[in-house]
């Protein structure tokens, strides 16, 4: 992208205003805590002190609005204790420019360094810093600026105390995160019916996972509905997706089809249902339709096998969720549970406990140990903390240079707009310009045409405050414009008159974002050329999870569903930072360096594939009496080393081999052949009967229970899954092999020095030609002019549709992004 469309592209999303909703109440809360420390600092210390004591009032609200569940009163505390802190040490310094920059140059650097901790902590700590240059002008010595210091600490504690004795929706933030999840399945359900390879962003349990962490007091008073319905949610995905996906035998159209989409339908309805209930804390009400669909009574003659199965799982899930939602008391999730009609097999409770939420002070240790682990060389973390310490102390020095008067606001506009990445930096600082114009215009206009006193500066300050509050989400413009009001009537309620700060404050504006954007162009820290190492990383955590799940069907006696589900929360986690690296480098204005936008693309349907194949096999997960499958194993290990070996020649700019895989899969395959097995076979159909049951959950509480006895092409299932895993490998290899070959006249690639000629009449990977013999993936290779599917693009456990390795033949697409 060029320098011209990054700055149009970031400076439109800079002055965007987003539809949000908005919360009124603890907006006015906020606003209410503010003017009760002006009003008191007014009556007992006058309008100078009030100043002070508004701005840590002001600071501590902000911090409760950070993305936290449950606001912290710590937070509040910790936001006006350390403000007045700042505060205080900087009056002692500031008559001595030297040492004041020092302290300057040295607090800015551990505000940029506490980015590493999260963006809560590192916006907190860079607003301090920010508002510690206004603040420090206020007092006139060292008794004031204690008595200042004071103040800010007491508008802390009012912002605290207001939000343990006022909570606003109290477990608002828990109930709409697990009902986003619900919902995000419910409408993934409603997807699969039109399209069974649909993408799936885990986004939404992401978040409710986040939000199920809880202390042990609240622990004690969460609400009945928030008790284990995430897990519910989380067994539902993969259910879904083993229900609706063609490779586990329901085909594309017929009978079962139909059958199939009435059942995802219906789950969908009843999905939204209980997101309803939980999101309101109402009765969950089940939709008739759905009601009928799931008490059909030939699903068992309509659906076979493992499609059968997952049908009665599904219906077991549904049940839980509509239980769990149904009701604070046991009367109302009896009449919830009593909707559904009860499956084949009996699941066991699920589990309650819940996930730990260290407390306020278990954090700090956590986020020490994040900000030295950051401090490295290369650390893009410790590249911002040097460039916004840097421009802070130049924007000071040029500041108090200039013959405007009021310098700090120069340093003061590069420290709350500079952030780790450059489309957040450019972005808000054209916003905090545009907002800076027009909050001043709105503010002067207002002190002149009322000339308001002390009390009507500060009631109207509280007012501004109090729409920053209610439009913060919305987008940087407006929030910046309610601030750039807020402090012209603060000051002018501390004395200063509006044409002291309304030209300066414009100027010196400007002045400070074209450091921060300079600073950005000069010492950058892109995040291009860091694709191959997010890629690697979910290449490596992709393939941990496969790994732990072909190692359930080797050995199922000594499986472990904890470490099934911890590698697939790792791979989310890679999944989700590959994804951001994705947006921050698309509006970066710099060329890729060896990852382009193309393969990119390519590279991460190759890796969505993988992660789907290992869903679909966890849905399945064999119980623990049942039969093994021995040759998983082998095929287990060489997928674990072959992806860390190929994560390693990614980052090494080297294309990746599967030669192990490919090894261990033909070795499996020779054995079963031997055996009188069919390696070409499709499986995954069996009848209702060959188990004696049909599903449920298990008594460990995770997915997949299919009985005690396995089903007898429990060995081609899996072996159909690892071939499809080799083709998701290849096709990534061949997605990371950029180099084109020179083509002849007949429009076949020429062999040329070191690289040898791709043959028309048969597959090749990039580690070597495929052998005659190799079976494909069941439903064949794509035709060269079957042109993809437009779904958008995958999640990372979500894969690309099974429809086989790509043709030899098959035309690359040109540069540029795969979907509009």
């Amino acid at each position: 992208m060029s320098w011209r469309r990054a700055l149009k592209d970031t400076a439109r999303s800079g002055l965007a205003v987003e539809k949000t909703r908005l919360e009124p109440l603890v907006a006015v809360r906020g606003a209410a805590g503010l003017a009760i420390v002006i009003a008191v600092s007014l009556w007992a210390f006058g309008p100078v002190a009030a100043a002070s004591s508004a701005f840590g009032a002001f600071q501590a609200a902000i911090a409760t609005f950070q993305r936290s569940w449950r606001p912290r009163p710590e937070l509040a505390l910790a936001s006006g204790t350390s403000l007045a802190v700042s505060t205080f040490l900087a009056y002692l310094t500031v008559s001595y420019e030297p040492l004041f920059l020092a302290l300057l140059v040295a607090w800015t650097f551990a505000a940029g360094m506490s980015w590493a901790a999260g963006p809560t902590i590192g916006l907190i700590a860079s607003s301090n810093v920010a508002i510690m240059l206004v603040t420090v002008t206020l007092p006139t010595s060292v008794a004031q600026a204690a008595g200042h210091a004071a103040m800010m600490i007491v508008g802390g504690v009012v912002q605290a105390a207001l939000i343990v004795l006022f909570p606003v929706r109290r477990w608002g933030a828990h109930r709409d995160a697990l009902a986003d999840a619900l919902a995000a399945e419910g409408d993934y359900a409603r997807r699969l019916r039109h399209d069974p390879l649909a993408a799936f962003d885990p986004l939404p349990l992401m978040e409710a996972r986040n939000a199920a962490a809880v202390t042990p007091r609240q622990a004690r008073r969460r609400p009945a509905e928030l008790h284990g319905a995430r897990g519910l949610a989380e067994r539902i995905r993969p259910v879904l997706t083993s229900l609706a996906d063609p490779a586990t035998g329901v085909p594309a159209e017929g009978r079962a089809r139909d059958r199939v989409r009435e059942l995802l339908g219906a789950a969908a309805a009843v999905l939204d249902a209980a997101a309803h209930a939980i999101r309101h804390g109402e009765p969950v009400t089940v939709p008739p339709a759905a009601l009928a669909a799931f008490r059909t009574p030939d699903t068992g003659s309509i659906l076979t096998g493992r499609p059968y199965r997952a049908a009665a799982r599904l219906n077991t899930l549904l049940k839980d969720v509509v239980e769990t939602a149904g009701g604070a008391s046991p009367q109302g999730r009896e009449e919830a549970r009593a909707q559904l009609p009860e499956p084949g097999g009996r699941p066991a409770a699920a589990s309650h406990r819940p996930r730990s939420r260290p407390t306020f002070l278990g954090l700090v240790p956590v986020a020490l140990k994040a900000m030295r682990e950051a401090f490295r060389r290369g650390s893009p973390v410790v590249r911002h903390a040097t460039r916004v310490s840097v421009v802070a102390a130049t924007g000071y020095v040029l500041g108090s240079w200039l013959p405007l008067g009021h310098g700090y606001w120069a340093p003061l506009t590069s420290v709350m707009v500079m952030r780790p990445d450059f489309s957040q930096t450019y972005s808000r600082a054209v916003a905090r310009l545009g907002g800076t114009v027009v909050g001043v215009a709105v503010a002067t206009a207002v002190v002149r045409l009322a000339d308001p006193g002390t009390y009507l500066s500060g009631a109207l300050a509280v007012v501004c405050a109090g729409l920053m509050y209610l439009l913060m989400r919305t987008g940087q413009f407006a929030a910046q414009a309610c601030i750039a009001a807020y402090v012209v009537l603060l000051l002018g309620m501390g004395g200063e008159e509006w044409n002291q700060t309304v030209p300066e404050r414009v100027l010196l504006t400007l002045l400070g974002g074209l450091l921060a954007m300079l600073a950005y162009a000069v010492y950058p820290a892109w995040e291009t050329p860091r694709l191959r190492t997010r890629l690697a990383d979910w290449l490596a955590t992709q393939g941990r999870y496969a790994d732990v799940v072909f190692g359930a069907y080797a050995d199922p006696a000594r499986r472990s569903v904890p470490d099934v589900r911890e590698a697939l929360l790792t791979a989310r986690t890679a999944r989700a930072a590959w994804h951001a690296a994705v947006a921050r480098a698309t509006a970066e204005p710099v060329r890729h360096r060896g990852l382009s936008r193309t393969a990119a693309d390519d590279a991460e349907d190759a890796l969505a594939h993988l992660g789907r194949v290992a869903m679909l096999l966890e849905a399945h997960l064999p119980e623990r009496g049942a039969t093994p499958v021995p040759a998983a194993a082998a095929f287990a290990e060489a997928l674990r080393e072959s992806t860390q070996h190929g994560a390693k020649a990614i980052r090494e700019r080297r294309i990746p081999t599967w030669d192990a895989v490919r090894t261990a899969l033909t070795t499996w395959e020779t054995t079963e052949t031997a055996g009188g097995g069919k390696p070409g076979e499709p499986g995954g159909i069996s009848a209702p009967g060959e188990t004696g049951e049909t599903g449920g959950i298990s008594e460990t509480g995770e997915t997949g229970g299919i009985g005690a006895a396995t089903t007898p092409d429990n060995d081609q299932f899996v072996r159909e899954a690892a071939r499809r895993v080799l083709d998701a490998l290849i096709e990534l290899s061949e997605a990371l092999d950029t180099a084109v070959a020179p083509m002849t006249l007949d429009g076949t690639a020429a062999a040329s020095e070191g690289a040898s000629p791709r043959k028309p009449d048969g597959p090749q990977g990039p580690d070597g030609p495929r052998s005659p013999d190799e079976p494909r993936a069941p439903d064949g290779p794509r035709a060269p002019d079957e042109p993809r599917k437009p779904n958008g693009p995958q999640s990372p456990d979500e894969p690309r549709a099974p429809d086989g390795p790509q043709s030899p033949n098959e035309p690359r697409k040109p540069n540029g992004p795969r979907h509009p």
